[in-house]
């Protein structure tokens, strides 16, 4: 429904290479430089100008992506509503999502879609949150669920619209017997002198467990890096150290640790966000696999709740 071009250059405009727009469009650098070309062309301005041994774009091409935005985000309601009034709707719909999410909300909702659009052809793809959003801009995805951080889009950037879907509460999990397991109310405070084990720098579990405990007032000590629910409760269960774990997370079965919900201000949380392509959040399949997720977030919840107060804490079993 839009000129394709317009497609490419928001993606040189995204990642701001050639090179790296190519890879996300599966096409060659010279064929996006080639459709740049013929784009400039065709408006009769300049797009790009060389900056050192790279390119930039013209106050021009910010014109045209403004424009172009507006346009896409059009496209996607007349979709949207092409949708609703369909008697079929076929096609390939792709969700993607943290681990987390990959695991427990995803599959539930791409079971649904599946069963109730037969035509339909549903793909799920785990992915980090700023991966999450390169995959919607592309077009590689149609929803994400995704927590945000310093890398990805604000709430105010025009292309994409995200909402919240849940807070999840972050959990504490600590080996049985430690005194912390035996406490009425734990602070994340608590903890801070702890021995601590984090997803590798750069992961999305390492910046939460760092923007937490910083919110709570001290700088966690790391001892060991472990980026797998199963690697990180097997670190305490042999008393290497202390974990945060969002209360959707499932832990391995059967290890001596004791999860803990934590009190306090703040309680940690994460926000799980929802997010689209502008325009697109009314498609029926949209509004489907929305409905679902909700409905196992919560149902997850609840049975995680169930499991504590019925003094399940030490084998690690909530979800």
């Amino acid at each position: 429904m839009i000129d394709p071009k317009l497609r490419v250059l928001q993606l040189v405009d995204h990642y701001g290479t050639v090179t790296a727009a190519a890879q996300a469009l599966h096409y060659t650098p010279s064929a996006v430089s080639h459709q740049l070309r013929q784009l400039a062309a065709e408006l009769g301005v300049d797009l790009v100008t060389q900056s050192g041994r790279g390119i930039r774009l013209t106050a021009a091409a910010a014109i045209v992506l403004r424009h172009a935005e507006a346009l896409f985000a059009q496209a996607e309601r007349a979709r949207a509503e092409l949708a609703a009034s369909a008697e079929e709707t076929g096609g390939l719909f792709t969700l993607c999502g943290f681990s987390t999410a990959a695991t427990h909300l995803l599959p539930p909702a791409a079971a649904v879609l599946r069963d109730r659009y037969p035509q339909l052809s549903v793909r799920v793809i785990e992915a980090e949150p700023a991966r999450c959003f390169d995959l919607l801009l592309a077009g590689d995805a149609d929803l994400a669920l995704l927590i945000p951080t310093a890398d990805t889009p604000p709430a105010s950037d025009t292309r994409f619209d995200q909402h919240p879907l849940l807070d999840d509460p972050l959990d504490l999990v600590v080996p049985s017997g430690h005194p912390l397991a035996g406490r009425r109310r734990v602070t994340l405070a608590d903890a801070a002198d702890e021995p601590w084990i984090l997803g590798q720098p750069g992961s999305t579990y390492h910046h939460l467990v760092r923007t937490a405990c910083m919110a709570a007032g001290f700088t966690p000590r790391i001892a060991h890096y472990a980026d797998e629910w199963d690697t990180g409760t097997a670190l305490v269960a042999h008393r290497f150290g202390i974990i945060l774990v969002p209360r959707l997370a499932r832990l391995p079965e059967g290890l001596p640790v004791t999860r803990i919900p934590l009190h306090g201000e703040p309680a940690p949380v994460r926000r799980v966000l929802t997010a689209t392509r502008l325009g697109s959040r009314d498609h029926p399949v949209i509004s489907t696999v929305l409905e679902t997720i909700t409905t196992t977030a919560t149902g997850l919840h609840q049975q995680s709740h169930t499991s504590r107060t019925e003094g399940d804490g030490a084998a690690a079993q909530e979800s």
